[in-house]
């Protein structure tokens, strides 16, 4: 990435810390050392590991640290200013980020003066030496320091006068950054940069920094207004994680500097691992992938209706803003009623099938995907149904097997003398029969399950598992199941959706029918389909140990 002092913005990623606080992130040690090496990688210039005084994991994560430290990256532990009417020196939290031997510490303290007398429970002048005494003694012994503001926009509009002297007394007392918060997330736009110049006015030539969160869907924004107004430091979180609505979105504030603002801040090639990375950090957050994120997000380059791909086909940058391989993503064309003729043959080109379509066909095949899905169908993320659904409009495709009845059935079982109809002890019994046709050869199964769908899962891969073992390798993943017409209570449609893999590949099926069984059935009928269809190719496409 460019000269550390040469970036024109620091990048600050707070992930492992403000963004950790999020509601349903719980990263484990491990994933704390995992996610900071990646944010390395990535090119961040500081990553701030978390509150050592604070908690047991992140005092670990820091001593862990110690022995590997990040190759690129500035560590940064962070904590409070020392406690009203303590000796800094010996202040448990300052004493705690002194022992985490981090080359950088961030100290956070109140730059609002109400809150300085009704949450510290203490007096402005001793709010001011709390943060001088705590940024000096830091300084002191070689750390660089950063200060964050806490509350500043909100103090900044309450009492201006004492808002600067905050800011003011760290600059005085060796802090190489003044971060100015907007804790609640609730400044606009020209507020912000309002203030921002009453601190350059206040404070020349201090280091500046900027630290927004989501509340008012601004954050982005009021970030990129700050680096042009003048701050030199961004604090944010990868996926915009963070508490309530989140911090500044990292993963578009990069890209958005990059390439919209001709700010050099990484290199080309990690830009280019900020999709991957994103969807890294998610899966180790264990929260699902938002797919609408800009430049990262599945549907970041999708493409539905069908004048839009006809379009695209001919020139990409018709309806996109960016290639979309600067951020490691990728265009994707999506099948569905909205579709046009370009839609079909791209996509089947993209899935790698040479299967050139007259436009009588490509008609006929247009015209019965939008027949599927107005019958509860969607394709759009079931692109191994679509295929599926293509290959058997053509005169020459045999299935690998056809189901040629099921029978499931599911009683109560009785309950045992004295057991409650609300017991949490399972009370019904799923047993399921399927009749399954490989050429010449019947298989006829049964199994129990753990309720219809399984049982006819169970069933159905005990019959397919004695023409296919290969078949042994395949899991589901995912199972979804969605009422489409919810007016028709239940009568309704239903949509099941399966995403099932080998330990390689990962491939989404869909299913529809009034009836939930049948619409599980047909969603695992083409998982298990697709799979045959593509398990030679895969098997050699993949790496052989020759040894």
């Amino acid at each position: 990435m460019p000269a550390f002092d040469d970036s024109p913005i620091a990048l600050y990623d707070t992930l492992l810390r403000d963004g950790s606080q999020m509601e349903g992130i719980a990263f484990s040690l491990r994933d704390k050392i995992a996610v900071a090496r990646r944010l390395d990688s990535l090119g961040m210039h500081y990553v701030e590991g978390g509150f050592p005084g604070s908690n047991e994991k992140d005092k670990a994560f820091f001593e862990e640290m110690k022995a590997q430290p990040l190759e690129r990256s500035r560590l940064v532990a962070f904590g409070g200013t020392r406690k009203p009417g303590s000796n800094v020196s010996e202040d448990f939290n300052v004493v705690a980020l002194r022992d985490a031997e981090t080359p950088v510490v961030t100290f956070v303290g109140k730059a609002i003066a109400s809150q300085v007398e009704s949450v510290l429970s203490t007096s402005r002048e001793e709010n001011l030496a709390m943060v001088r005494e705590s940024v000096e003694y830091m300084a002191s012994i070689g750390r660089e320091v950063h200060f964050d503001a806490e509350h500043f926009f909100d103090g900044f509009k309450e009492d201006p006068d004492y808002t600067l002297s905050v800011l003011s007394t760290a600059f005085r007392a060796g802090a190489q950054y003044l971060i100015l918060c907007d804790t609640n997330g609730g400044a606009m736009t020209d507020e912000l940069v309002g203030a921002i110049r009453a601190v350059q006015e206040t404070v020349p030539g201090a280091k500046l920094g900027i630290h927004t969160h989501n509340d008012c869907d601004l954050a982005v924004a009021n970030s990129l207004a700050a680096v042009r107004a003048g701050v030199e430091q961004i604090q944010g979180c990868l996926n915009g994680y963070g508490e309530r609505c989140g911090n500044a979105n990292l993963s578009s504030i990069i890209p958005n500097l990059q390439l919209k603002m001709g700010m050099q801040v990484v290199e080309d090639y990690q830009l280019e691992e900020i999709t991957s990375a994103s969807r890294f950090v998610a899966e180790l957050a264990n929260l699902p992938f938002n797919g609408l994120s800009p430049y990262v997000g599945g549907s970041a380059f999708a493409h539905k209706a069908g004048y839009h791909v006809a379009a695209v086909v001919k020139d990409p940058m018709t309806y996109q803003h960016i290639e979309p391989e600067l951020v490691g993503n990728g265009r994707r064309v999506l099948v569905s009623e909205l579709s046009g003729r370009r839609n079909i043959q791209y996509k089947l080109n993209e899935r790698g099938h040479d299967l050139p379509l007259t436009p009588e066909e490509n008609t006929a095949l247009l015209n019965l995907v939008k027949q599927m899905e107005s019958r509860g169908y969607q394709y759009e993320t079931a692109d191994a149904s679509f295929e599926l659904l293509a290959l058997r409009s053509r005169p020459s495709y045999r299935a690998p097997f056809e189901l040629e009845d099921f029978l499931v059935i599911e009683r109560r079982r009785p309950g045992a003398a004295g057991t409650s109809t609300n017991s949490d002890e399972s009370l019904m019994i799923a047993e399921a029969t399927t009749k399954i046709r490989v050429d010449a050869e019947l298989f006829h199964t049964t199994a129990d399950g753990n309720g219809p769908v399984n049982a006819l899962d169970m069933a159905a891969r005990k019959g397919l598992e004695l023409a296919f073992p290969q078949l042994g390798a395949v899991s589901l993943l995912d199972y979804k199941v969605r009422i489409i017409d919810t007016d028709a209570g239940t009568e309704a449609k239903t949509r099941v959706l399966i995403e099932s893999t080998d330990g390689h590949h990962i491939w989404t099926t869909v299913g529809a029918s009034p009836d939930v069984i049948e619409a599980s059935w047909l969603a695992l009928a083409d998982a298990y389909e697709y799979y045959l269809l593509h398990r030679e190719a895969w098997q050699a496409a993949e790496p052989h140990d020759s040894g």
